[in-house]
């Protein structure tokens, strides 16, 4: 290593945001085909399908004379993983379809963009506590930088959709640039609520301030954002919106295949489609990683003991730790898509606008005088005006909910019966009568 210190100052400093960016960006394209392969396997389990659990098993026939005699009649069980490879491959051997009169330069913009906006969303997440390694870029408005390269998310889906010379695709487009700005709000205040528990913007600091032992007082575990009363309604207001980023079922509204064919993206085929979709994975891990630095702990163990530090801090379990987390995520995205229906237009409109910003505000808001009730008198004082105001809102909360449903119409309920109740008797018929 002595030849890298023996260089210039500031293209040693090049050189380590460059291997930083590696050791950033790796874990988050890497994993992409398993994630792919883990959502099919996982929807097929809770769907009760088996077509992509058992798909792709290769058997070797036992008469054939030119297999082997230590092969014939074995089976090898790729559990789906073949399905993967083979949607790999065609991807990029199939022939490249542009449609006549698109715009050329924005039509492969687009997905260039998606992909470049969900490489460089984590750059500012910490991996682990080396600051020699991770993160790419350790800046003091890291919260605000994620916020701000995610609503470039939204210019790829319009562009896509505006270039295409589609309607439909237009329309995706269009859906997806409302969806975004509907909930970019509610995200952005659920956040500001934990930038005001942390008092930074800072990623390093959010998960330093995490470290803490939890309340105050017990000490064996850490103080992560979301144990406490604000942190887990910010939490709950902050996935949904991370849903409805990464426009996964069910706010998957802009490529709706039963309204707009794909959406934004029905012009688009082979590799420029397979960016979208590379795009699609990515950003939801990187989110998922985004919710446990924020509101998990970021690469910290649940357990707080002083004999794990050492451990915990390092590059390597840390990275583990976090890769952990992510993938529980993508779970909880997974189990989201294979139960929820797809909303309607305007259920979408209302929830993020009449219901996750409304809370998010109020969360803001409670958090504040907590905050102020703490420092000025004491923190039993704080944790008593936070209680009484949830009870606040929680009341007006069911007082505008009872009167929304007395203005409502009132429609009468319908029910449809899939099966009939009565029971059906076995009814002998001997072969004279079934023969006349």
């Amino acid at each position: 290593m002595d030849w890298l210190h023996s260089l210039n100052p500031t293209i040693q400093d090049v050189l380590s945001a460059f291997g930083r960016a590696i050791l950033a960006i790796i874990p988050i394209f890497a994993p992409v085909p398993f994630i792919i392969w883990y959502e099919r396997r996982l929807l097929s389990w809770m769907q009760d399908r088996i077509g992509p659990n058992r798909t792709g098993n290769i058997t070797f026939s036992r008469t054939s004379k030119v297999v082997p005699g230590f092969l014939r009649g074995k089976k090898f069980k790729l559990f789906g993983l073949a399905q993967s490879m083979a949607d790999g491959l065609k991807l990029f051997l199939k022939e490249d379809i542009m449609p006549d009169k698109t715009d050329r330069f924005l039509f492969i913009l687009a997905p260039l963009i998606a992909l470049f906006v969900a490489l460089t969303l984590g750059c500012t997440i910490p991996y682990g506590g080396d600051t020699r390694f991770t993160p790419v870029a350790d800046v003091n408005i890291g919260l605000l930088y994620i916020l701000a390269i995610s609503s470039l998310g939204a210019y790829s889906t319009v562009l896509a959709g505006y270039s295409s010379n589609n309607k439909y695709s237009l329309l995706g487009g269009l859906r997806a640039s409302a969806q975004l700005i509907s909930y970019e709000l509610a995200m952005g205040v659920s956040l500001a609520a934990m930038v005001m528990t942390t008092g930074s913007l800072k990623m390093t600091d959010i998960v330093n301030a995490q470290a803490q032992p939890l309340f105050g007082e017990i000490s064996f575990l850490h103080n992560w954002n979301i144990l406490t009363p604000m942190g887990f309604i910010s939490a709950v207001v902050f996935f949904i919106c991370m849903l409805a980023e990464t426009n996964r079922p069910p706010f998957d509204l802009p490529e709706a295949e039963n309204e707009l064919v794909a959406g934004y993206h029905t012009e688009y085929s082979t590799k420029r489609w397979g960016l979208f979709m590379m795009a699609e994975y990515m950003a939801m891990f990187t989110f998922s990683m985004v919710f446990a630095t924020v509101f998990l702990g970021g690469y910290q163990l649940p357990i707080r003991w002083d004999a794990l530090a050492p451990l915990e801090n390092s590059y390597l379990m840390g990275l583990v730790v976090m890769l952990f987390k992510g993938a529980v995520g993508l779970s909880v995205y997974i189990w989201v898509r294979a139960t929820f229906p797809r909303l309607r237009y305007d259920q979408l409109m209302n929830l993020g606008w009449r219901f996750l910003l409304p809370l998010a505000v109020a969360n803001l808001m409670i958090t504040a005088t907590w905050i102020f009730a703490t420092k000025v008198y004491s923190p039993t004082a704080g944790w008593i005006t936070g209680i009484v105001l949830y009870a606040i809102l929680f009341f007006v909360w069911a007082m505008v909910r009872h009167r929304a449903k007395k203005l409502e119409p009132q429609y009468r309920s319908r029910s449809v019966n899939m099966v009939s109740s009565n029971r059906r008797t076995v009814e002998v018929v001997s072969n004279k009568e079934a023969t006349s």
